[in-house]
This record gives structure tokens, C-alpha cells and sequence, in this order.
């Protein structure tokens, strides 16, 4: 048995109904396996193989990775955002037999070096599929900079899709806008799949666009969504934001890292709840939620572990164990070792403390990462591009405080010759994606240090905060 059997038995039950609304069309639930059958006719991979994606929201990539599953394979979703430089790095690091792109990305995905994918009709395809295997690989870049990929087993997808259905209460009535990029977790395992194992129906954006989620919310009548910090900020501070009926959304859910309470107020004032995922890519993420029944009163907090995962704190650090945790990192040992304990416990990173009703606030992260717009940011990578510039004597990077995106990242910058803040951030262009940039140069004259020489990163934030 494989995930695709979801579809397939939602394809013979319910043929006529909508799966995937995209770009105005309907692609009903016998459309999408007709297409996934089609598809694993046609690939030419065997059980074990990977392949790329890169491009935005398609039902193209939900086609695929269903077809992989099939077939014993695995889809590895590319972040397209990022540098080809970047994206080099990944492929040269889990090996793709092929590269899947939309027209959009094509004159990218060709400079990569791994082959196009090709289609070639199979008499008789070995659907060897089955729920043990790895189905996705997702990467999240490490603290030493270095890219790790996440390995998700289909059967972790399906057990994640369950603890989704019951954070969202989710059911083959609802009707799920999808606007997130599918090439993180969030966007793909958050609602998405779920949406699909449980027979509802989605209507897919290409990309988030907060006019275009405000309009199809009115005009389609969506039951539940999925935003993070920096596109429920872009929605509340639309135009039409005030003017656009949202009262189809039995519930909003927000993730990626700590929600400011206005915006969820924000949205409370509009009658729609706000419910809270936490987890992260290696947890397929959904490890926490906060309910529809306790959002109201617990604005803030990320709620109680989901309904198959184990939840504890050790030294106020979250660990996480479940079936829907990552078997482990590609081709990395060490930093499997290094999160996940023999046990099977996942080593989150994140600081938290639990309150009297059992809930969960995140109060912090141990390691040291950016979040800015519910993208992670790693310092490493940021420092390792400044490290090479001759001008600099030393750098450190760390998170600051961003109207816009919730965090950003602020260069600490130490000179050795002249060299001024254009030159500084002109020095990440084409080496990291635009995300990443530094908003911010902050220079010194030295760097805060420790008795061991290590970079007292909290207190190159109290001097920035302090001007």
C-alpha cells in the first residue's frame, strides 16, 4: 500500500468532485488519478530514485509526488527562491536522476546540471510503492551552513495528514486556499495533502498574492487557510482587507514561528479564530496545535501536542517524537545523531514553557536561526559569504526586529579597509537568495566576546536595540 491509495479511493467514491481547483479549472478527484496513473506509466525511475521539482504551486508537483509514491520514489521539492549556486549544492548532495520544472523555471533548471525529466510510456511499470518509503526530501539549511535534507517516509506524511485533520477538524466538506509555497512543509503537509486524504477540496494559488487571498476568499468560500506572519500582515494591511467578507473561514491557522498577538487579534475582530501549528520540517511539521476551541482564549500559544505525537520539555527545550518524524537527514549521519535520539525523540531546538492547562508557549530558539517572512534564515551561511571579503577583519549576522517580515537579518560588520554598506550587501548577490540578504550593516569595532572568544550574539542585539 502507498499514499496514492488515498486518491484512488476518493477517485472511485466520490469521481465528480472538485480535488484541485487551479488557475480556473477544476481538476475533479478521478481528474487527479487518472493524471497520477498516467504519470507513473510514464516516469522513468526506479524504486529508490530522486527527483527535483522546482516551480511554483502546480498541481503538476501533487501529480508527481503522488506518481513517486507509486513507484517506490522521491520527489525532492526545491525552494525557489534561492540561487543556483544554492541549488547545486542540494542536487550535488541527494543525486536526482531527473529534474521536474514549470516554464517559468526552465532557463534556471538548466543550468543545474541535473537532466531534464523525461517521459517514456511503460508497458507495465513496477508500482513497488509502499508506505516505508521515503517519499520527500526537503532541505533546511544547518547551522553550519551547510543544507540538510529532511527525509519524510510516505508513512510520516500520512500519520502528519492525521494529526492535520485533527487540529483543523478537518472533513470532506471543507474547502482548503492554499497560498504558501508548496516547496516548504507548511505550504505541502500543513493542509494541503491533508486536504486530499481526507476528500475536501483545494483551491491552489500559483503564488501568494494577499489581493488575490483576500478575493478568493470572498468569491470561493473557503472554510480554512494557512498564513504565517509576514502574508497575514500583507492581508490585514490590504486595501480591501476591511471591505472583504471572510465569513466562510470557520478558522485560520498561522505557523512558522511566534504569531504577534495583533494579528491574530486582527482577525479575531473579524470573527474568524486563529489557530497555531508548531513544528518544523523535520516534525513533516505538525507536532503542536492550538485548537478552534481554545484560540479565542489562548491568543499566543502554540496549544497542546497534536494527537499522534509525544511532547516534552528537557531543559525547557521541545522534543518531539511520532511517526510523522523524519527518519533522518540525507547522507548525514552526524546530524542525525546529533537531533534525534536513539529513542526516537527529535531535538527541536526551540525553548518553551507549558502552563497550567497543558498548553505550550515558545519563549525562544537555542539554535541559532532567522525567521523572517516563515523563512529560515541560518547566520552560517550569511557569515561564510562575508568571511570571504578581504575588507572585513570579522562579521556576525544576527536576527533584528522587522515591521515587515517579523525578523531580518542585521550584519555586524568589523573593517579591516573602506568599505561602505552598498559594497557590503552587494557582496550576497547571486551568492544567497534575496531572503537572506542583511536589511541592515551595523560596523564596529570589534565584536563582543567570551571568555572562549565565541561572539556574544544577545548582546550585539541589546547594542543594536540600543542604537
Amino acid at each position: 500500500m502507498n499514499l496514492s491509495r488515498i486518491i484512488e479511493h476518493w477517485a472511485a467514491q466520490f469521481p465528480s468532485r472538485t480535488a484541485i481547483h487551479f488557475e480556473g479549472v477544476d481538476l475533479t478527484y478521478r481528474n487527479l488519478w487518472d493524471q497520477i496513473q498516467k504519470t507513473s506509466s510514464l516516469l522513468q525511475v526506479n524504486k529508490g530514485d530522486r527527483v527535483a521539482w522546482l516551480g511554483y504551486n502546480s498541481p503538476d508537483m501533487l501529480v508527481l509526488l503522488f506518481a513517486l509514491a507509486r513507484l517506490g520514489a522521491i520527489l525532492v521539492p526545491l525552494n525557489w527562491r534561492l540561487t543556483a549556486a544554492e541549488h547545486r549544492t542540494i542536487l550535488e548532495d541527494c543525486g536526482p536522476k531527473w529534474i521536474a520544472f514549470d516554464g517559468d523555471f526552465e532557463r534556471h533548471a538548466r543550468q543545474l546540471g541535473t537532466p531534464p525529466i523525461e517521459f517514456k510510456l511503460n508497458a507495465r511499470p513496477e508500482l513497488v510503492g509502499t508506505d516505508a518509503d521515503d517519499l520527500l526530501i526537503v532541505y533546511t539549511s544547518g547551522t553550519t551552513g551547510k543544507p540538510k535534507g529532511a527525509v519524510l517516509t510516505q508513512s510520516a506524511l500520512l500519520w502528519n495528514g492525521y494529526n492535520s485533520i485533527h487540529a483543523h477538524d478537518l472533513g470532506q466538506s471543507d474547502h482548503v486556499l492554499t497560498a504558501l509555497p508548496m516547496f516548504h512543509v507548511g505550504g505541502l503537509n500543513n493542509q494541503t495533502l491533508p486536504a486530499l486524504l481526507a476528500g475536501a477540496s483545494v483551491t491552489l494559488h500559483k503564488r501568494f498574492d494577499p489581493g488575490r487571498w483576500l478575493a478568493d476568499v470572498a468569491a470561493r468560500k473557503p472554510t480554512i487557510s494557512l498564513l504565517v506572519p509576514a502574508t497575514l500582515q500583507a492581508v490585514i494591511s490590504h486595501p480591501d482587507w476591511a471591505t472583504t467578507d471572510l465569513s466562510s473561514l470557520r478558522m485560520l491557522n498561522a505557523g512558522s514561528m511566534v504569531v504577534p498577538d495583533s494579528m491574530i487579534r486582527a482577525f479575531h475582530a473579524r470573527g474568524v479564530p486563529v489557530g497555531q501549528i508548531y513544528g518544523c520540517t523535520e516534525t513533516a511539521p505538525i507536532a503542536v496545535v492550538l485548537l478552534k476551541e481554545d484560540a479565542m482564549r489562548k491568543v499566543g500559544s502554540v496549544g497542546k501536542p497534536a494527537l499522534h505525537c509525544e511532547v516534552k520539555l528537557v531543559d525547557g527545550e521541545v522534543w518531539v517524537r511520532g511517526p510523522n518524524v523524519m527518519r533522518g537527514y540525507w547522507n548525514d549521519p552526524a546530524a542525525t545523531a546529533a537531533s534525534l535520539t536513539p529513542d526516537g525523540w527529535f531535538k527541536t531546538g526551540d525553548l518553551a514553557r507549558i502552563d497550567e492547562d497543558g498548553c505550550y508557549w515558545i519563549i525562544g530558539r537555542s539554535k541559532d536561526v532567522i525567521i523572517s517572512g516563515g523563512e529560515n534564515i541560518h547566520p552560517a551561511e550569511l557569515e561564510n559569504v562575508l568571511a570571504d571579503c578581504p575588507q572585513i577583519a570579522e562579521a556576525a549576522v544576527v536576527g533584528v526586529d522587522d515591521a515587515r517580515w517579523g525578523e531580518a537579518a542585521c550584519a555586524c560588520v568589523v573593517r579591516k579597509d573602506s568599505i561602505n554598506e552598498q559594497e557590503v550587501l552587494a557582496l550576497f548577490r547571486d551568492r544567497l537568495a534575496k531572503f537572506k540578504h542583511p536589511r541592515r550593516v551595523v560596523f564596529l569595532d570589534s565584536l563582543p566576546r567570551n571568555a572562549m572568544g565565541k561572539v556574544q550574539k544577545q548582546e550585539l542585539k541589546r547594542l543594536i536595540a540600543g542604537g
